[in-house]
């Protein structure tokens, strides 16, 4: 049994991309091949055209592709044909699927009052799709269901009769110890990276503070134990030291 469970193991750390994530390099592992990511982002992104009313010819759509296109030319990657998308939602969202096809809420322009602010979203929604979160958080729940498969094969020929117990003690402690704190870890690193970006696309790193106060304005503060994102004071704690850093590697540059 010992055996088997090892190669199992052995054979998903084989079959992963190991790499690094841009701008903060942190190591990672990915189960799925960028192939297989851009063609789930591609027919995802058709799918959310089909359902929604797409906006076009105004002066806010005109600007989200301006904006967008801006931001995909400081983007070093050659796979992504980039598409931007205004859509009439009042939720105060967007995002980016693999491949570069981003997606912007009309919602969110109640929030986002300029442009610097709109970039700051749209960068850290392509920060997303570039860092693979996507194909990392399906990499890390395929890795936790496989675990939990060794562990009920074991105990299912050993101890059949705490096979429920520990189902239950494994889902908890795998949400809690494992998937919530990787979530709250990539939108932290979608905020760094997506800074960066903004950065290099010209835009107002100061206007990026006020997005994220503006997004917070009306909010109950969550417990982050609970949740996939950091709270509104954490995030913008982390914005402030990253926007920090980057002023004072320009400053020391310019000297």
């Amino acid at each position: 049994m010992k055996k088997y469970i090892a190669i199992l193991i052995f054979s998903f750390l084989m079959i992963g991309c190991t790499g690094k994530a841009p701008i903060t390099n942190r190591s990672q592992m990915i189960l799925i091949s960028q192939d297989q990511e851009l063609a789930l982002g591609e027919k995802s992104y058709e799918d959310t055209l089909k359902k929604s009313e797409v906006i076009t010819d105004t002066k806010e759509s005109k600007k989200i592709k301006e904006i967008g296109l801006k931001i995909a030319k400081v983007v070093d990657n050659k796979d992504y044909k980039w598409e931007f998308n205004l859509v009439k939602n009042e939720q105060k969202n967007a995002f980016c699927l693999p491949g570069g096809k981003v997606v912007v809420y009309t919602g969110i322009l109640e929030v986002a009052k300029n442009d610097s602010q709109l970039a700051t979203v749209m960068s850290h929604e392509i920060a997303h799709a570039l860092a693979r979160h996507g194909a990392e958080r399906m990499s890390t729940g395929m890795l936790a269901q496989g675990v939990q498969l060794l562990g009920n094969i074991v105990l299912g020929s050993q101890a059949p009769e705490y096979t429920n117990a520990f189902n239950i003690a494994y889902g908890a402690s795998a949400q809690y110890g494992v998937l919530l704190p990787y979530g709250r870890l990539q939108e932290s690193e979608a905020d760094e990276i997506g800074i960066h970006l903004m950065y290099k696309a010209g835009y107002d790193l100061n206007e990026a503070l006020k997005f994220w106060q503006n997004m917070s304005e009306g909010k109950k503060e969550s417990i982050e134990f609970f949740s996939t994102h950091p709270n509104s004071s954490t995030r913008i704690a982390h914005i402030a030291e990253v926007i920090k850093e980057i002023k004072n590697k320009n400053s020391n540059n310019t000297k």
